[in-house]
């Protein structure tokens, strides 16, 4: 029986502040996890739905890309923004034809994200037509043959752009881009355009993979490690555990975030006695409030730190025999670092000599050095070069290929790594596409395609016109909102593959198409029978997830089928590529795969295995670095400190503790203190009193960047609070506005998203 969507819209009218908490998970998170899965669910489909999530025979959690353990695996294999996350996809409530027929999209577009989000699952096919006020029915067929018309009418296939979510099976992602270059086209933006990036550019160009190097055994095994930018207790909780266990087993920690994390202080533990009724574990030895941007000076810092305690003990600090025989650039990174400003660090990180010196002795004990990070690093203007001096740091002692040692990447959506080993990338590798088009018997196209930052600017430009997403809310997780939202609306046609109504259905070219599909937690039954796909997770362990649940309505169709049935009607007859038997059976897929991607043989074998396997890492599993050289590349990078005008703040866009991306679950933000409510900016308590603004006041908050053109972000409450001065932060896609089309990470095109300098308006209560 469906269950009832909010009515109402809540806003931010009941928004209460009280004092951030100091501590994470612990039975909290055990009530708020039954809470949002029994309202969504109902008791017995949550105790059916989340005692399947991240088991070998269950299915993939559609939250974070967190790996799961080898070997034995708790009853209850999920974090409390699992449980959400499932709840959300798993919910009862169901937006019908009647619903659309009764809100039109202008009132639609009134609402909140957490509205929209609420109202449940999509259940058929809908088409918005020219001038029409409604969302209306569209069978399935006639939605195909609409696309394909538009696509058809293109004067090139690069009038069309193909964006990707990080929900998308391998399977799903493969037939995808396939598509998409079958089509003519490598127009394939995706979400790690707007994430992680800047971290792919780094370590390709670094270490000659854009993956991580690290195992979650290694995590366990390290004597430090640096979480850098990173809020794992609301953004990947379960890392918390593996945290704990590395901690219990002698590790040192250190947080470095401007923001004083809960899950970074200490960790009550739901599973242990000690994290219900005890008092938990106290994770992090060292927590650095580092300022905004200040990252690559930290780095720069400590590998200074790590040259002259080697020049003081020669032979006792350095990895030599590693340097010699595997890196290149040693000598220039050496005089370049040795040259460093002390002035520039301070002011650079506002973190004085102690802290520092503290995390430097702690680095000059441990052999053993893992650094995490997230988003916190990768949105800047200089996060590729911060990225680099990082691995620079790991160089320096030999912890890159070593046990317990190296770079760890946290990636956010649940196969978003995945999807780029699938070849959903806009600048794809010639031998992929050699390898592509001996398997398929077709030339795929060469030229580089858009990322999500020219994709919009391309948009706007009229030279695209037909815009087609797999998966998430394009409009509300992009930069620029009113820029990329009036590019939108300049095509001619918007398509959404979905399980859920979002903002970017509401903000659409002339037509509109929301196809719904099938989500992770559901059967997928195919010609050939129950259908299994596979996701890569950010340790690059593939894995196989099997949805239990009945179909949230008989009009789904899973990805796969999706564009199957799309392609079939774009090709017709298409004598290189079997789409419907591709749709059939998934296996058929994979064997493809297996013959197109490198670490993919055997693949339907070995991914049946109980753990699934893992993907070949050279740096990691011989010390082999995939550089044209060979070698591991030290970097010189050369430290601009970002200096702020006098009366303005560095802003940073956070996510809250009930959200997950673009998706948000509730209106709270436990660990900050923040009920009911999300427009809120957090401001240092020094920095408030410096502009005579009190701790609860209303403003506007403006953003300045040098194309002169001002961004506003309307009525946002003022909350005091304890984080890097000179610095503030603020949820997105709220502030998504304020963060300019064009101001991009160099190297990766990355919205700068936590670079953003803001002046705060106050407004006059009426």
């Amino acid at each position: 029986m469906a269950r009832q969507a909010p009515e109402k819209d809540p806003g931010d009218e009941g928004l209460v502040v009280s004092a951030p908490k100091d501590e994470a998970a612990g039975i909290s998170a055990v009530l708020s996890s039954l809470r949002h899965a029994t309202s969504q669910m109902g008791v017995a489909r949550s105790a059916l739905t989340l005692l399947s999530v991240n088991q070998r025979s269950g299915f993939d959690c559609p939250g974070c890309a967190w790996p799961e353990p080898s070997g034995g695996r708790h009853t209850a294999e999920f974090c409390e923004n699992g449980a959400k996350a499932v709840a959300e996809e798993a919910t009862l409530r169901r937006v019908t034809r009647e619903f659309f027929a009764a809100h039109p999209v202008s009132e639609l577009a009134g609402k909140s994200d957490f509205w929209l989000g609420q109202q449940g699952r999509l259940t058929e096919p809908m088409v918005l037509e020219p001038g029409v006020a409604h969302y209306q029915p569209i069978s399935w067929d006639d939605a195909f043959r609409l696309v394909a018309d538009e696509l058809r009418a293109l004067d090139s296939p690069n009038e069309a752009a193909f964006y990707t979510s990080g929900r998308t099976s391998n399977e799903a992602a493969f037939l995808y881009q396939l598509f998409a270059r079958r089509f003519g086209t490598n127009n394939l933006p995706d979400c790690s355009n707007m994430c992680h990036e800047s971290s792919g550019n780094a370590l390709i160009d670094t270490i000659g993979i854009g993956k991580g190097s690290v195992t979650l055994d290694d995590i366990h095994r390290a004597d430090l490690i640096m979480v850098v930018g990173q809020n794992p207790g609301t953004n990947h909780p379960r890392m918390l555990s593996a945290l704990e266990q590395a901690k219990r087993d002698g590790a040192k920690i250190v947080s470095v975030n401007p923001l004083p994390e809960a899950g970074l202080r200490r960790f009550k533990n739901p599973q242990r006695t000690s994290g219900v009724i005890g008092s938990g574990t106290e994770l992090s030895d060292e927590l650095l409030p580092i300022r905004v941007n200040g990252d690559m000076a930290l780095f720069q810092y400590l590998g200074r730190g790590l040259l002259r305690a080697e020049d003081a003990a020669p032979g006792t600090v350095l990895d030599h025999d590693f340097i010699d025989t595997s890196t290149e650039g040693f000598a220039a990174y050496r005089e370049h670092v040795l040259a460093l400003s002390d002035q520039d660090v301070a002011e650079a990180t506002g973190l004085d000599e102690a802290q520092l010196r503290r995390v430097a002795d702690m680095l000059l004990g441990s052999r053993r050095v893992i650094v995490c990070w997230a988003m916190g690093l990768t949105q800047h203007r200089n996060s590729v070069a911060t990225i680099r001096e990082m691995v620079n740091l790991l160089l320096l002692q030999g912890n890159i290929g070593r046990t317990g040692a190296g770079v760890c990447p946290v990636r956010g959506h649940s196969n978003v790594q995945g999807d780029r080993t699938m070849g959903i990338y806009e600048k794809p590798d010639p031998s992929f596409l050699d390898a592509l088009g001996t398997e398929f018997g077709f030339d795929p196209p060469r030229e580089h395609g858009y990322d999500v930052v020219d994709t919009i600017r391309a948009m706007r430009d009229g030279r695209v016109r037909v815009f087609f997403a797999m998966g998430g809310n394009f409009a509300s997780a992009t930069p620029d909102t009113e820029v990329t939202e009036a590019a939108l609306r300049s095509t001619s046609l918007t398509v959404h593959v979905s399980t859920k109504l979002n903002r970017s259905h509401l903000v659409t070219g002339t037509r509109a198409l929301i196809l719904p599909t099938l989500g992770r937690t559901e059967r997928d039954e195919q010609e050939s029978g129950p259908q299994v796909v596979s996701v890569e997770d950010s340790m690059s362990q593939v894995h196989l997830s099997r949805g239990r649940l009945k179909p949230a309505s008989g009009h789904l169709r899973s990805e796969v089928a999706i564009v199957a049935g799309l392609a079939s009607s774009v090709f017709g007859d298409d004598p290189g590529v079997p789409w419907q038997k591709f749709a059939a059976d998934y296996d058929r897929i994979r064997d493809s795969i297996e013959r197109v991607v490198p670490g993919f043989e055997r693949f339907n074998e070995r991914v049946r295995q109980p753990d699934g396997f893992t993907l070949p890492n050279p740096p990691r599993d011989e010390r082999r670095f995939d550089t044209p050289s060979g070698r591991a590349r030290f970097t010189v990078n050369t430290l601009d400190v970002l200096r702020i005008p006098e009366g303005r703040l560095l802003l940073q866009t956070v996510r809250s503790h009930d959200q997950y991306n673009t998706t948000i679950y509730g209106l709270d933000d436990r660990y900050r203190g923040i009920t009911a409510g999300r427009k809120v900016v957090f401001v240092h308590p020094d920095d408030l009193a410096e502009r005579g603004i009190s701790d609860g006041a209303q403003v506007d908050v403006v953003s300045e960047w040098r194309d002169g053109v001002e961004r506003r972000a309307a009525g946002f409450r003022v909350v005091a609070y304890p984080t890097a001065p000179g610095c503030c932060a603020a949820y997105f896609p709220e502030t998504n506005v304020l963060v300019p089309l064009d101001s991009t990470a160099e190297g990766s095109n990355t919205p700068t998203s936590k670079s953003v300098i803001v002046r705060l308006e106050p407004v006059e209560e009426t």
